[in-house]
């Protein structure tokens, strides 16, 4: 064999195996760059859009109660409605058992109220009891957030209650609302409410929203509930919903007419616990702060979220979860620990929407 052969069988000089090696780095190193940024930026993307429809979820739900409030059946306003009750009054006959008074006298019943809210506090009623906060047949009790608003709403629902024949369709044990067009009445004992087409059925819807500290998943996420009027077997009660995880925080401003003729156009917004004597409520402004559902590693939410009353002027607060953070603005990198779990890690999103009521001047 000769040296020309023996030449060409050498191997891959150190030199040259060295180099290639550096190469083969770099582009690993490179394509491992890029599938983290791929993947970084997609779980942001995840996430946001997860906050997003979390988010118009919410708002969709909350939505029909406050264009409905004030809708009940063929009467126009609720003071044309017999057999409701004021909160401040005794103990309506119509609504009496003890399950439906948990959440307070006559709090089904105050269809004059058709609107109401707690301005950074959970009051609902001065009457509610502890057992208002149970969640029936789980044995789990909810930790609402003191310094939320609250939104309770009272509306008759949008469906007829009709039999097989078409017939208006009374049912014992449920809120309903009798209506024609001159009078209405609440009656649940089930009694023939009219002829028809003359009268019309239609069940009370009460819906009473709030945050609370502790999804029911056990996560230990924040989440956006409801006590709902309903009846379990033959039982009229409140009945504690989850709508969505992951809400932080909601503020609530009330739109109201000052004119002396009303329109229907909101002329101010003020708080809930604001709302002049007599001042017509024709539309509700909310707020709701979103944050994911686990955090991030090297995030740090920097903002300064000042929305609703919750204002800087008030101070500036690392936590809302606290009696003394009400009307505070929120700013998480505030917080002092470190941890993974910190609340500063969290990515949020802020929504606000305005919500006109299409019954503010009656039905």
């Amino acid at each position: 064999m000769n040296a020309r052969n023996l030449k060409r069988m050498a191997g891959l000089s150190l030199v040259e195996l060295m180099v290639a090696l550096t190469i083969s780095l770099v582009l690993i190193f490179g394509a491992t760059q890029v599938y983290v940024d791929s993947r970084n930026a997609y779980n942001l993307n995840e996430t946001v859009a997860r906050l997003q429809e979390n988010a118009r979820y919410a708002m969709s739900v909350i939505e029909p109660d406050i264009r409905m409030s004030n809708f009940w059946g063929l009467v126009k306003g609720a003071s044309l409605v017999g057999s409701q009750a004021a909160q401040s009054a005794g103990v309506a006959p119509i609504a009496s058992n003890s399950q439906v008074l948990y959440c307070g006298n006559n709090f089904a019943v105050d269809l004059n109220t058709t609107l109401q809210g707690d301005n950074n506090q959970y009051v609902l009623s001065p009457t509610r009891q502890a057992a208002c906060n149970t969640v029936a047949g789980t044995g789990w009790a909810t930790s609402p957030q003191t310094s939320s608003d609250t939104l309770t709403v009272r509306r008759a629902s949008t469906v007829n209650s009709v039999d097989a024949g078409g017939q208006p369709l009374s049912l014992v044990n449920v809120l309903q609302i009798c209506s024609t067009r001159t009078a209405a009445r609440v009656y649940s004992d089930g009694s023939a409410c009219g002829a028809a087409p003359a009268a019309q059925v239609n069940n009370l819807i009460v819906n009473a929203y709030y945050v609370d500290n502790n999804s029911s998943n056990g996560n230990g996420m924040p989440s956006l509930r409801r006590k709902a009027l309903v009846t379990i077997g033959t039982v009229k009660q409140f009945q504690d919903q989850e709508i969505v995880a992951g809400v932080e925080d909601m503020q609530v401003q009330f739109g109201i007419d000052t004119g002396v003729t009303p329109t229907g156009v909101a002329t101010r917004y003020v708080n809930p616990n604001a709302v002049p004597v007599g001042a017509q409520i024709v539309a509700v402004r909310v707020w709701l702060l979103l944050r994911a559902d686990a955090p991030e590693p090297g995030f740090i939410d920097t903002r300064t979220y000042e929305y609703g009353d919750r204002l800087i002027a008030n101070g500036t607060v690392s936590t809302l979860n606290a009696v003394g953070s009400r009307g505070m603005a929120f700013q998480p990198s505030l917080d002092g620990s470190n941890a993974l779990t910190s609340i500063k890690r969290y990515r949020r999103l802020l929504v606000c929407r305005t919500f006109q009521v299409r019954n503010a001047l009656g039905t």
